[in-house]
């Protein structure tokens, strides 16, 4: 059966007419991703649109509108841009119109090409480093980072060009979400992707740029490794071993590989369980990454751009499925419920027990 017969947004026109899906190019949870033609600016576009059967889920709506929120305020080349968002006219069905974007995640490309040298996954974190800055300074954090969502496409003639997807789980300051919005993050919470998350995002403690700086760190040694920084089978174990477990040094996880010399104390720090101990933002992150492989100038022109640049940003279709150790939210939301009722289980039977003393 085709996409057109399974799917009631195939060939049909959006938005007065100003876009005509073509075909889907991706789905998930949330929604699904289509390529569509915009003929009066002659270019293809990646539109996003979130699930019918989802419009009653406030916490999902929220979401769903913050990440278009978000995105449309970042103009970094490094971010998938987002040219507008709102409700389809006829379904009211939420959508974000985005550039398209044609290559794969960087967990497609490791799995793909094998683990990266040095150089080469430096060259594609520091402009992401970049991007994520002014994320940071409009007091948005990502809050999802892994290799999933960091998309690596041709642009401008380049290769390894990288692009930063899904803001979904956005971190904003309160005066940025609009009034009646949900705000999903308040202290206690816990999001996001369990390999990747950060020791204060483990323990649903507030969020800032450094975490998404540790986390950037892990995808970084796993890029480099093909492995994590830590052992761990489930969910539960990888928030353990985030907050409380020393991480495993590159040369042990890659053994017989040539590392840079001060590479492993950059990734380190930028590891260590304190925010504080870290580095207090993603531009220190790529400076300190740059330094290790080479001048910051002998990098390639579009690996060094400043953090404020083009027009609107979009966001390109969400990455193929993870792969299959990465756990969706609710199980770490489950498992994360379960520690603490257990807990709190065994901190009842030791007050019953000193008070019957």
């Amino acid at each position: 059966m085709s996409d057109r017969q399974q799917d009631p947004f195939v060939g049909k026109e959006i938005l007065g007419g100003q876009f005509r899906i073509v075909e889907r190019i991706g789905s998930g949870g949330m929604g699904s991703v289509y390529r569509a033609e915009e003929p009066q600016m002659g270019r293809q576009v990646a539109i996003k649109i979130l699930h019918q059967k989802l419009k009653e889920r406030k916490d999902l709506v929220s979401r769903f509108r913050r990440e278009a929120r978000a995105m449309s305020q970042l103009t970094h080349p490094n971010t998938v841009r987002v040219f507008m968002y709102g409700e389809l006219e006829d379904s009211g069905a939420l959508y974000i119109v985005m550039e398209l974007l044609e290559g794969l995640n960087l967990n497609q490309t490791v799995k793909r090409g094998g683990v990266m040298d040095a150089p080469r996954a430096i060259s594609i974190l520091v402009p992401v480093c970049h991007a994520l800055h002014e994320a940071h300074q409009l007091g948005i954090v990502h809050r999802d980072l892994k290799p999933e969502n960091i998309f690596i496409c041709r642009q401008a003639g380049l290769v390894d060009y990288p692009k930063v997807l899904d803001f979904g789980l956005a971190k904003v300051t309160e005066a940025q979400m609009q009034p009646g919005s949900l705000i999903l993050t308040q202290q206690g919470m816990v999001f996001g992707t369990p390999e990747f998350m950060s020791p204060e995002q483990a323990r649903g403690l507030t969020l800032d740029a450094r975490s998404d700086v540790y986390s950037l760190a892990c995808i970084l040694y796993e890029a480099l490794s093909g492995k994590l920084p830590y052992d761990a089978k489930t969910p539960m174990e990888y928030v353990s071993k985030h907050v409380s477990a020393t991480p495993i040094p590159l040369a042990e996880r890659a053994p017989g590989r040539n590392f840079p010399p001060g590479l492993w104390p950059v990734l380190k720090k930028a590891l260590a369980k304190r925010p504080e101990d870290r580095y207090d933002s993603a531009l220190s992150f790529a400076t300190a990454l740059e330094a290790v492989v080479r001048a910051p100038s002998e990098l390639p022109p579009s690996y060094a751009v400043e953090s404020t640049v083009p027009p609107p940003a979009v966001e390109n279709p969400p990455a193929p499925a993870a792969s299959g150790r990465r756990f969706p939210e609710w199980v770490v939301l489950v498992t994360v419920a379960v520690l603490c009722l257990a807990l709190g289980g065994v901190l009842a039977v030791l007050a019953m027990t000193y008070s019957g003393k």
